[in-house]
């Protein structure tokens, strides 16, 4: 079986409040041998940090997810640093600019990420990115932030334009892609996923949400990565085992801290 990680998932989310531990029995059953539960609202964090504190192979991240920012207009990055100093939380975030929706106004969204960069940078863990509809804000915020000093940043679940794409890379980010991938009409999105360096990719599923066709409509898990990396490996022509080597040395780069497994 060849090895799976899920970057990103939501497993404090109330989808799973009736089976959470079935949920990632099932993941390692399919070969997922490491999650990143990450944390959306500061008040969450107790519940998200507790799911990685009870579970060996699942990481946890600190941080407020961009439409919740006009509720975190007073967290400083020294709060973030204090929480973030958790010998199981890996990375910042997420954070960053969603003008899609707009359930916060863009600068407070500009201020909490700030807060965010800062605790990254201080910490020295992998900030992680939610980008929508704001391609050239965020790409000067994150060149801003990486002329700071080595600052290690993941797109998560990248869905935004080519241009943001090529800034990033040159900055060093990396770039994480979900079942959107398999979505019929996401033609853009792969086209991102085709052309992105091969050692600067990795696959989330961002669940509950997102789940890839076959599952699309229905509860996103963790298990579903597992087509994710299929699509990934079919869309770069890659083997199973060649995709499942490559996407584990990328993560096991971008977050350190983090024990490997063998694949």
């Amino acid at each position: 079986m060849t090895l799976l990680i899920d970057s990103h998932v939501n497993l404090h989310h109330h989808a799973f409040a009736e089976d959470r531990e079935q949920v990632i029995q099932r993941a390692r059953e399919a070969g997922v041998g490491r999650m990143i539960t990450i944390c959306d609202k500061i008040e969450n964090f107790a519940d998200v940090i507790a799911i990685a504190e009870q579970h060996d192979d699942i990481y946890a991240s600190i941080g407020a997810h961009p439409h919740y920012a006009k509720d975190h207009l007073d967290l400083t990055a020294e709060k973030l640093i204090e929480l973030g100093r958790h010998e199981r939380v890996v990375g910042v975030g997420e954070t960053g600019l969603d003008q899609h929706y707009k359930f916060s106004p863009l600068e407070d969204q500009v201020a909490v990420f700030r807060a965010h960069a800062k605790a990254a940078h201080a910490l020295g863990k992998t900030l992680i990115i939610h980008t929508r509809e704001a391609d050239a804000a965020m790409a000067e915020l994150l060149e801003e932030e990486a002329g700071r000093g080595p600052l290690r940043i993941l797109m998560h679940c990248y869905t935004s334009g080519p241009e943001l794409a090529q800034r990033a890379l040159k900055i060093g980010a990396y770039f994480s892609f979900s079942g959107i991938m398999t979505f019929k009409n996401a033609n853009d999105v792969r086209a991102i996923a085709r052309e992105a360096p091969l050692d600067r990719v990795i696959v989330e599923t961002d669940c509950p949400y997102l789940a890839p066709i076959p599952y699309r409509g229905r509860r996103c898990e963790p298990m579903h990565v597992r087509e994710v990396q299929s699509a990934f490996a079919e869309l770069r022509g890659l083997s199973e085992s060649e995709c499942s080597a490559l996407l584990a040395d990328n993560f096991f780069r971008l977050f350190p801290s983090i024990p490997r497994v063998a694949s």
